[in-house]
């Protein structure tokens, strides 16, 4: 039997920076500082200066930083914020967190994100002033299309929170992912490109006053330890995970040269075949979070894949406009509902061998070859 293929594997980025992580765990544990110490701020400073942005501020997970990003914005019960159904429930429930209500659009077809048409097309055709902000999604480690994105929201004077959690690299126009917005929300969940190993998450922006705000809101609106100066809560990244993040950003960058080159020979090897292939929007670089390609026989490629020991993810095959919390009976967004049914992720991964994609493609490649009923027929 072949070795496992899995989708994702924190344990490989582990071993590839073992020595320096055991390091930086045991720097931790001698130090006697845990929370909010030195390796929180040395991480906050060193992903502001990787990614292009003013300040950091390190929180527990993402789901926490968009719901503490949305706060210190000032949006909150009776507004409504924009955003796309099909992303993890975490979005939506950041944005019910906040008090506010999370209203969709659809998407565009090829890239899978938010469709900037319909986005325009619905605040001109709603003009509801509880409409304040717009949280775009960075899906699968490709951004959206951000100026036009900022040109619509000072039209509408729209809040932009950056939903970066997939996109730790990506570029618009040769600036980053998750610098174009009034904040920005990133997750170090373990699988992500910058994962730590636990939770882990953080904001981070440009807007001194809007941080100024998501400090204090991380830890009990506390300027001064015991008095709160607004209702704030208790999602601190802790020291251990930030010490670990300032091993693995190091390596980011060659880490997501490395899932290029693999996205490159499956581009290459499955074009062949009847499936949709991720494209790469015009003036865009993809940082590869996932291989997200589209089949109508989706469930049958997983189920064959799955008995030849490769493990394949669906990100996300319910939108959330269709999940029994979020059920929306009158609305209807064609793209995204028929996405969502027909995406599947390959494994990709820095941790993946060149042979590993190989087998991968070949048995992508058996599953077209083969007939539904096991004969060496080509599939309908």
């Amino acid at each position: 039997m072949n070795h496992k293929i899995l989708p994702a594997d924190p344990k490989a980025g582990y071993l590839a920076a073992q020595a320096e992580i055991d390091e930086a765990i045991r720097r931790v544990m001698l130090s006697g500082h845990y929370i909010l110490g030195p390796e929180l701020e040395g991480f906050e400073k060193e992903f502001s200066t990787w990614l292009g942005t003013t300040a950091t501020v390190g929180v527990a997970n993402g789901t926490d930083a968009l719901e503490l990003a949305l706060r210190a914005a000032g949006i909150g019960p009776g507004d409504k914020v924009v955003t796309v159904a099909n992303t993890v429930t975490a979005t939506v429930s950041a944005i019910g967190a906040s008090g506010a209500k999370a209203v969709f659009v659809d998407i565009e077809p090829t890239t899978m994100l938010m469709d900037l048409d319909a986005l325009e097309g619905f605040l001109i055709k709603m003009r509801d002033p509880r409409i304040k902000a717009v949280i775009p999604v960075h899906l699968y480690g490709q951004s959206v299309d951000m100026p036009r994105l900022m040109q619509l929201a000072e039209q509408h004077r729209l809040i932009v929170i950056e939903d970066s959690a997939q996109a730790h690299g990506s570029t618009v126009g040769g600036r980053k992912t998750g610098t174009w917005g009034h904040l920005a929300a990133f997750s170090f969940y373990p699988t992500k490109n910058l994962g730590a190993f636990g939770d882990a998450g953080a904001v981070t922006g440009s807007d001194p006053a809007l941080l100024d705000q998501v400090r204090l809101l991380r830890q009990y609106g506390w300027r001064k330890r015991y008095v709160s100066d607004l209702p704030g809560r208790n999602s601190r990244l802790d020291e251990i995970q930030s010490a670990i993040l300032r091993v693995r950003l190091v390596r980011l960058d060659a880490e997501n040269v490395r899932r290029d080159e693999l996205a490159g020979f499956y581009l290459e090897a499955l074009g062949k075949f009847p499936l949709r292939l991720p494209v790469v929007a015009a003036g865009r670089t993809h940082c590869w979070h996932q291989f997200v390609l589209r089949t109508p026989r989706r469930d049958e490629l997983k189920t064959h894949l799955e008995k030849r020991n490769i493990l394949c993810g669906v990100l996300y095959p319910i939108p959330v406009h269709r999940q029994p919390a979020y059920h929306d009976a009158a609305l209807s967004l064609p793209q995204t509902e028929e996405a969502c049914a027909q995406v599947l992720s390959l494994p990709l991964h820095p941790g993946l061998t060149n042979e590993d994609v190989a087998r991968v493609a070949r048995d992508v490649e058996s599953f077209f070859e083969q007939g539904r009923d096991g004969s060496n027929s080509p599939a309908k």
